[in-house]
């Protein structure tokens, strides 16, 4: 065989791979983009997307500012973060279906709302969410409460929204059913209370306060008289009760309190 036979057919056994290598790659089917089905299963519970309607109440009961640290625990295709970053917050989603996260943080792009929004592949029972001030779920009964000691020990005065599921014994300080645009819809919304429990000392007594979540009862000695506390409350770091007629209003700082009391000012310090 001469070379230019030899290099003939070299090229053409050249030619018939590339069209066959050709052929098999038009034959494989291309991967089609990643589309979230409702009810696909993930790690805790199944994927049903929250209406546009219901996430916007969770960010209003919750009141969501440019100032908010927002973390949306289990977010799904991102829509609550990425409205959540539409109003300025800082919003984090935690997700731990990688195909949900890259759609989210695609979804995020194409909103212009990357620079607010973050999505972290991860298991929300794992992720440090300490920093947040606002917290969303769309989770079951039973996973809130498992989340609960975590979000008890926030800082006082986090807000905390969940579609349709609630915390079990810590019932909601507001439950919102069916508004405009949602007619079935549920929101609960709690505060994060202060940590109030045990012997408070006052100038001219002490409070021992029992505190269950953000409900208060318990008993204060006033100039030797033991009286109930009644109509004991917490929102966040802010206190009011009851004791022997008068009503205390106030605001809780670690160890310390102080407010007003029948119009006049009134100091404690637990311990």
């Amino acid at each position: 065989m001469s070379l230019t036979q030899s290099v003939t057919r070299s090229l053409a056994l050249a030619g018939v791979t590339a069209m066959v290598t050709l052929s098999i790659a038009l034959a494989q089917p291309s991967k089609k983009p990643f589309e979230p089905q409702v009810g696909q299963p993930g790690k805790d519970v199944i994927w049903v997307p929250t209406p546009e309607a219901l996430v916007e109440k969770m960010l209003d009961l919750t009141k969501v500012t440019p100032n908010d640290i927002h973390y949306d625990l289990g977010s799904g295709d991102g829509r609550t973060v990425i409205a959540a970053a539409r109003r300025g917050a800082k919003a984090f989603g935690v997700e731990y279906n990688p195909d949900m996260v890259a759609l989210s943080r695609a979804n995020a792009e194409k909103e212009k709302v990357s620079d607010r929004a973050t999505f972290i592949h991860g298991d929300i029972f794992q992720t440090d969410f300490s920093k947040a001030n606002i917290i969303t779920l769309y989770l079951l009964t039973s996973l809130n409460a498992k989340l609960r000691p975590t979000i008890l020990d926030m800082r006082p005065g986090t807000r905390v929204a969940s579609n349709s599921f609630d915390m079990g014994e810590w019932r909601p300080d507001t439950t919102v059913n069916g508004f405009d645009g949602c007619q079935y819809c549920t929101a609960h919304y709690w505060v994060v209370p202060a940590k109030v429990g045990g012997t408070w000392k006052l100038p001219n007594g002490e409070l021992r306060l029992q505190q269950r979540f953000q409900v208060l009862n318990g008993t204060a000695v006033i100039a030797g008289k033991e009286v109930p506390i009644t109509d004991g409350k917490l929102t966040g770091a802010e206190i009011e009760f009851t004791a022997g007629g008068t009503k205390y209003t106030g605001k809780v700082d670690g160890n310390s309190m102080e407010g007003t009391a029948g119009g006049s000012a009134f100091k404690a310090t637990r311990g």
